[in-house]
C-alpha cells in the first residue's frame, strides 16, 4: 500500500462510493417491480448489514457507548433520511432529474458548513449557490406551471435527499474523531430506523402499499445491495474524513455520470432541453467547488 497516496486512497474510495450510488436505482426498480417498495427494501437492507455489524463488533470487543458523542445520533438521522430520500425517488422518479436534483448537495454545503462547521462562504462559494439554484430553476420550471416547483414526490425527495446528504457530509467531517465503527452503525441505523418509519407512516396515509409477501427471488437483490451499500459506506466515511467538504462534493459527482449512462443505456430516463441546461447549471456550480478554497485541502 505504500505506493498510493492516502488522498489518492480517499478518492478511489469516493468514487466506489459513488458508483454503488449511481447504478443502485436498478436492482430497487427490479425489487419494485417484484412487489417490494423501495422503503421496505431500504429497511431491509440497512437492517441487516446493522444487525450483521453489531453482532460482529459485540463479539469482537469493539462495540463502544455513544453516550460521549451525541453527534452520532444527528448522523443516524441525516443519513437516514438521505436513504429514504433517494432510494425512493429513484424507483419512483426519472433517475437523471432525480440525480441532478440530488446534487444540488455542493450547493447546500455551502450552508451547512457554514452552520455546523463555522465556515463562512466566500464569494465563490456564493456564486456557485447562485448558479445551483438558477440550475434548480429551470430544472423545476415546466411551461405548465407559473412557479418552478417540484412537480412529483420523486422532486421533493430528491432535493429532501441531497439537503440530508450535505448535512451528513458535514457531520462526518465533524465527528471524524469518533470510532470508525459507531460512524458506521450510526448510519446503518439510520437508514433502518428512518425506512421503516417513513414505510409505517407511507401505509397509514395511503402513499406506501403493503405490496406483496415476501419472496425467494428478493434475495438475491437484497444481498447484492447490502453487501454494495457497506463497502460504499465504508469507502465513503474513509474519503469524507480525509478530504476537504468541497473535494468530496466534487468526486461524488461521479454519481451523475455513473446513473446518467446507467439508466439512458436501460431506458429508465430521456433528456429534454431544460433538464441539460439546468443540470449543467447545477454540476457547473458543482466544479466550481473544486475552484479557490484548495488551499484548505490538506
Amino acid at each position: 500500500m505504500g505506493n498510493h497516496s492516502p488522498k489518492g486512497l480517499a478518492v478511489a474510495g469516493l468514487l466506489l462510493n459513488a458508483f454503488v450510488w449511481g447504478v443502485c436505482w436498478w436492482p430497487f426498480k427490479q425489487l419494485e417491480s417484484q412487489g417490494l417498495h423501495p422503503l421496505w427494501a431500504t429497511a431491509i437492507v440497512y437492517a441487516f448489514v446493522f444487525l450483521s455489524l453489531l453482532i460482529w463488533l459485540w463479539r469482537s470487543g469493539h462495540l463502544q457507548s455513544w453516550r460521549g458523542h451525541p453527534g452520532l445520533w444527528l448522523l443516524l438521522l441525516a443519513s437516514g433520511l438521505t436513504n429514504v430520500g433517494f432510494n425512493w425517488a429513484v424507483t419512483v422518479g426519472d433517475v437523471v432529474r432525480v440525480v441532478l436534483l440530488f446534487y444540488l448537495m455542493p450547493a447546500w454545503s455551502v450552508l451547512v458548513a457554514w452552520w455546523l462547521l463555522g465556515e463562512k462562504p466566500t464569494p465563490m462559494a456564493l456564486l456557485r449557490l447562485v448558479l445551483a439554484l438558477a440550475g434548480l430553476f429551470i430544472v423545476l420550471k415546466t411551461p405548465e406551471t407559473p412557479w418552478p416547483v417540484p412537480e412529483s414526490l420523486a422532486d421533493v425527495l430528491a432535493l429532501m435527499g441531497g439537503l440530508t446528504f450535505a448535512i451528513t457530509n458535514a457531520l462526518l467531517l465533524k465527528l471524524k474523531d469518533t470510532p470508525n465503527a459507531s460512524r458506521t452503525l450510526a448510519m446503518f441505523g439510520g437508514g433502518a430506523v428512518m425506512a421503516t418509519l417513513a414505510a409505517l407512516v407511507g401505509l397509514a396515509t395511503g402513499i406506501v402499499a403493503v405490496g406483496t409477501a415476501p419472496t425467494w427471488s428478493w434475495v438475491p437483490l437484497v444481498a447484492l445491495l447490502s453487501v454494495s451499500f457497506l463497502l460504499g459506506n465504508l469507502a465513503l466515511q474513509y474519503g469524507a474524513a480525509r478530504l476537504a467538504a468541497h473535494t468530496t462534493a466534487l468526486v461524488m459527482l461521479s454519481e451523475v455520470l455513473f446513473a446518467s449512462v446507467s439508466s439512458v443505456l436501460l431506458g429508465a430516463s430521456s433528456w429534454d432541453s431544460r433538464t441539460l441546461i439546468g443540470g449543467a447549471l447545477i454540476l457547473l456550480a458543482a466544479l466550481l467547488s473544486i475552484v479557490g478554497p484548495s488551499h484548505k485541502d490538506h
